[in-house]
């Protein structure tokens, strides 16, 4: 899908994102392989509403840690990165079916998927993209999908952190654009468990979609 007119600049910001993961990627798969998120996988799969095996997407899956995850645990992920490097990275390691697409060029099928796991990735959108991304993600969720996202949270502050950018969303101003984009918000929580609250510095937060109900369950 081309840039519309205007979207030089986001594109460039997403760009030069892309980037910075592709010279870092072999160091950035030795760095992460081995950190636990099984609480963020737990708590995508336990809001999903019917019966496993769900079809998920791991948006920004990286070099395919999660993938990985989810395929032993039974059920049919995707993965999705904008970097060629992870792709074929998450190709290799994982079995599974991966695409390359840029968050700001998503073309998602409709209504596909149970879950989307936006694990540490939806932070590099800037915010005046982060409506058509989120709005993305909603119309490739079946009815009462769930997405999962954790961020690094803020105080709204946005820019480039060297080569990547990044946006530091405060929990308020996250919810009011999720729940824009049509979801409704199931659970949150900070991270790593168990630590005050200034060394937590990822925001994790369960959405279902909003609109449509599984089987028509009222």
């Amino acid at each position: 899908m081309p840039p519309r007119a205007g979207d030089d600049e986001l594109f460039g910001i997403s760009a030069s994102t892309i980037a910075h993961y592709r010279r870092m990627a072999t160091a950035y798969r030795e760095a992460t392989w081995h950190h636990d998120v099984r609480q963020n996988n737990a708590a995508l799969l336990g809001a999903i509403k019917g019966e496993p095996p769900f079809c998920i997407l791991d948006l920004g899956c990286g070099p395919g840690r999660d993938l990985i995850a989810f395929r032993e645990l039974g059920h049919e992920p995707i993965g999705l990165d904008g970097c060629p490097e992870f792709v074929e990275m998450a190709r290799a390691a994982s079995g599974c079916e991966v695409w390359l697409q840029d968050l700001l060029a998503l073309d998602l099928p409709a209504e596909r998927f149970d879950g989307i796991f936006a694990n540490a990735v939806l932070f590099h959108v800037p915010s005046r993209a982060l409506p058509k991304v989120l709005a993305d993600l909603w119309q490739a969720l079946g009815p009462g999908g769930v997405l999962f996202s954790s961020n690094p949270h803020g105080h709204n502050e946005e820019g480039l952190a060297g080569e990547r950018y990044a946006c530091f969303c405060d929990p308020a101003t996250w919810r009011g654009l999720v729940e824009n984009a049509g979801f409704v918000l199931v659970d949150q929580y900070f991270r790593p468990a168990g630590k005050p609250r200034r060394l937590q510095p990822w925001l994790a937060t369960v959405w279902r979609k909003a609109g449509a109900e599984v089987g028509g369950a009222q």
